[in-house]
């Protein structure tokens, strides 16, 4: 039996299905990820990315920060690819219970998803800082310099930065559908950024899947590892 055919049987057989997924979900639809050869980590900008995208340069050269966050964290024009149209069709069939995603641009629920637990938060939503007035991500997008409120307050986006805590309600519930999952898939993730990617281990059951282009600390563990596109890995799942 070849993975892809194991794979069909695992989901074929299972109606409590979680998915927990990484930049490599979104890559596919042309949104670049961090740590890959292409990603933003080998670019080069005046300060480290991960200097940007931390709370304390948030604060300290929010500008500068805006000029990055609009030129590379905003993909208006992308679209779901095939990963997120096939998890969106398991859970319409009530096959998958959860998506569990650290990336933050919304293709999930574009692609018609409904559980959509975003560890990382939303590009889609963004909040005043002084009153607490919501804007989408055009507004973001075309606002010039540091995006302000009709009050005057700076708007800051509903992600979650380096120096900052993950959402508690977002994580327990994260932890609950793993614990209670029959099949768990891992896809599209390193399992390098954490206490995101420790959430994986509170899975208790026996059917670990992991679909990654590359290896992952995880795939000693797995009970079935796919190698490849996790777009044409779950593109070709019959349901």
């Amino acid at each position: 039996m070849t993975p892809q055919e194991k794979l069909q049987e695992l989901i074929s057989g299972s109606d409590n299905i979680v998915f927990f997924g990484g930049a490599g979900v979104s890559t596919e639809s042309g949104i670049p990820d961090f740590r890959s050869v292409d990603g933003l980590y080998h670019q080069k900008y005046a300060y480290p990315p991960e200097e940007i995208l931390s709370h304390t340069f948030f604060v300290n050269h929010t500008e500068e920060f805006y000029r990055f966050y609009k030129d590379k964290m905003l993909c208006p024009d992308a679209r779901p690819n095939q990963a997120h149209k096939k998890l969106a069709e398991l859970e319409e069939k009530g096959k998958l219970r959860a998506v569990i995603t650290q990336n933050i641009d919304g293709l999930h629920q574009m692609a018609g998803s409904r559980k959509v637990l975003e560890l990382h938060g939303s590009v889609h939503r963004n909040y005043c800082q002084h009153c607490g007035k919501a804007y989408d991500a055009s507004y973001m997008l075309h606002a010039k310099g540091i995006p302000r409120c009709s009050c005057g307050g700076v708007i800051k986006p509903d992600v979650v930065l380096y120096e900052e805590g993950l959402d508690n309600d977002i994580l327990s519930e994260s932890v609950e559908r793993i614990s209670e999952a029959d099949v768990l898939i891992i896809g599209g993730t390193s399992l390098v950024v954490y206490p995101a990617a420790g959430l994986v281990n509170y899975y208790r059951g026996h059917k670990l899947v992991v679909i990654n282009k590359s290896p992952t600390p995880m795939d000693r563990n797995a009970d079935l590892l796919v190698q490849g596109s996790i777009g044409e890995i779950l593109g070709g799942i019959h349901i």
